[in-house]
């Protein structure tokens, strides 16, 4: 069973190897300073990202299915980029059956908290995955949230970070029985919503050709980049950051990210926001 004492155990050792940036150096220059213990308490330290995303993929207490999913996923590479540390608030919209809530988790800490949301209809496709990997509070900081994606389940400005892994191009698909997962423009500003000012939302899906229309989300399960950058904007999210982590340039964009021929191969676009202070 995973607890978040593995987290502090792991974390420890990073810092007691140097992983862990230390606070800056006192000046050297001629004049002898000091440093009270008080001002040295309050002292900001710099976040490692990398090594908090390295301990949290080699916790050995993770799933063996997730792990075999790591060389394809490159999740240490995409969590130091979401620049995640202990203590946050974390919403994971469309978290699926919790690869990335497993390492979440064991970033924020006991302190912190991470809200694993799914439109209720996804239990078609999720099962009892979600209740296995949630079960006998093997991830106590973990709570399961499911709602569409218009009616996010946080406070206004409570979230430190908001990601959407492989999702906005469901806001496209429309299954048998179900009028889809929510509104379009009101899905992102439900984001800009509950996240706090200056804070961020990383945003990471399945590529279309460029130019493609929005029902390719529905039909294809890819999204043209250009669409999403369009919505979050529109919301009023500034871009910061851009990756091409995941940027696979012999992706064939007529496929459906199920065929065989490219799934797991996907061209794949990685992108953080900034809601304005």
């Amino acid at each position: 069973m995973i607890q978040i004492e593995t987290c502090k155990t792991v974390l420890a050792a990073c810092a007691a190897l140097g992983l862990l940036a230390c606070a800056p150096e006192a000046d050297t220059g001629a004049a002898e300073t000091t440093t009270s213990p008080e001002a040295a308490d309050t002292a900001p330290a710099a976040v490692d990202y990398a090594a908090l995303a390295a301990a949290s993929v080699a916790n050995p207490s993770r799933p063996d299915a997730d792990v075999a999913d790591d060389e394809m996923r490159k999740p240490v590479e995409v969590l130091t980029f979401t620049a995640m540390e202990p203590g946050m608030t974390v919403l994971e919209l469309e978290a699926g059956t919790g690869y990335y809530t497993e390492m979440y988790s064991q970033i924020v800490g006991e302190d912190g908290e991470v809200i694993m949301q799914n439109p209720q209809a996804f239990d078609n496709f999720l099962g009892d995955s979600v209740d296995v990997r949630l079960a006998d509070d093997r991830l106590p900081n973990v709570r399961s949230s499911r709602t569409d994606f218009d009616e996010l389940d946080a406070a206004d400005g409570s979230v430190d970070i908001a990601t959407w892994i492989l999702g906005p191009h469901e806001l496209y698909f429309t299954p048998a029985g179900s009028e889809g997962f929510g509104e379009v423009d009101k899905s992102y500003s439900e984001v800009m919503r509950v996240l706090k000012p200056g804070k961020t939302f990383v945003i990471l899906d399945h590529a279309a050709a460029a130019g493609s229309p929005e029902t390719s989300g529905g039909t294809l399960h890819r999204i043209d980049p250009a669409i999403v950058k369009g919505l979050a904007e529109a919301a009023g999210f500034v871009l910061i950051e851009e990756s091409d982590l995941l940027h696979n340039p012999d992706d064939k964009y007529d496929m459906g990210v199920f065929d065989p021929a490219v799934r797991r191969k996907t061209d794949r676009f990685l992108l953080k926001y900034q809601k304005p202070e």
